[in-house]
């Protein structure tokens, strides 16, 4: 694996990789001392040139845990602002001695164009790019299905675990969502029934070629029981006037999408509820639900470092033992 990212570049076996080795890396997150030293001395940039604090520090704090230097950088207030470009970006940083870089970016294939047009000689890692891929969130999120499958709790799996035979509805703001495309895609690869809950207006319009099933009505999916719920993050920043023309009012979207205590309790207790962050409370899900013991939200941050250990790794480790 030279890079990371989107899920298509994905065997398998190269998900499994993953998803074991991120078993590996949380293991060792149970130690006093936490640092690995299979990494020391290397050096990672993050390239963020959209906002994102949340996956930034994940992947800073996954790159110090291995004992890598850091080096982050954001468009806001750099050169960015005065007109250079991606490629100028990157191969500056590159010059400084950065031997991986981190990339989101608000343009869909950035990633893939920087890895992949001869800028720059080194692993580049989507951290999220346009409405295109979240590999590594993805990852993260059947990482914590995988645990909850497996053992009933936020416990290791067992090496080679796949996902064959549950279903996983995913409701909200498809249109707008990288994460939901990435999640499609790693979780049908690991053998997961996929349900896609969303008024019409919020979906792409080539759903249709996507390897899940559509359903507009979220009640009927609930009734069927999913493994895991995941509600999406309704991005009224990309909607002109919050919502106009997407969705009648928040209201009736909460109505209609929205994750409350009576849904919850129709989904059964044997249901666990994911939500990539951040939450609109009262919009998507309630605050009930969100602080419910069925939710796993902050279980899937905590996994994302051990993911995103794991993914820098196999970038960079080139056989180092994890137990360093």
């Amino acid at each position: 694996m030279k890079h990371l990212i989107s899920i298509d570049d994905l065997t398998r076996t190269d998900a499994m990789t993953l998803l074991d080795t991120a078993e590996a890396m949380a293991q060792t997150q149970s130690r006093r001392i936490k640092k690995l030293p299979v990494l020391r001395g290397r050096t990672v940039a993050t390239l963020f040139f959209e906002d994102s604090t949340r996956t930034r520090l994940s992947f800073e704090t996954a790159a110090k845990r291995l004992s890598m230097d850091v080096i982050s950088f954001s468009a806001r207030g750099s050169s960015v602002s005065k007109g250079e470009s991606l490629k100028d970006t990157a191969q500056t940083i590159v010059a400084m001695g950065a031997e991986a870089l981190i990339v989101r970016h608000s343009a869909s294939g950035a990633p893939h164009r920087l890895a992949h047009a001869g800028w720059v000689d080194v692993p580049i890692l989507n951290a999220g790019d346009g409405k295109h891929q979240h590999p590594t969130q993805a990852l993260l999120d059947a990482f914590t299905i995988r645990r909850h499958l497996y053992t009933g709790a936020n416990q290791p799996a067992p090496t080679g675990s796949d996902l064959d035979g549950i279903t996983v509805a995913i409701t909200g703001d498809v249109l707008h969502s990288r994460v939901v495309r990435s999640n499609v895609q790693l979780l049908t690869l690991l053998g997961a029934h996929v349900i896609l809950v969303a008024p019409p207006t919020l979906l792409p319009s080539d759903t249709e070629d996507w390897p899940c099933e559509i359903s507009y009505d979220l009640d009927e999916v609930i009734a069927r029981h999913p493994f895991a719920l995941m509600m999406l993050r309704v991005q009224r920043e990309r909607m002109t006037g919050g919502g106009g023309g997407f969705f009648p009012s928040p209201s009736e979207y909460q109505r209609c999408y929205g994750l409350d205590s009576s849904r919850l309790a129709a989904l059964g207790p044997q249901a666990i509820i994911m939500h990539p962050g951040p939450m609109n409370r009262g919009l998507e899900i309630t605050a009930e639900a969100a602080d419910s013991s069925q939710s796993v939200v902050t279980e899937q941050v905590s996994n994302g470092v051990s993911v995103r250990m794991a993914a820098l790794y196999l970038l960079l480790a080139h056989g180092e033992e994890i137990s360093q």
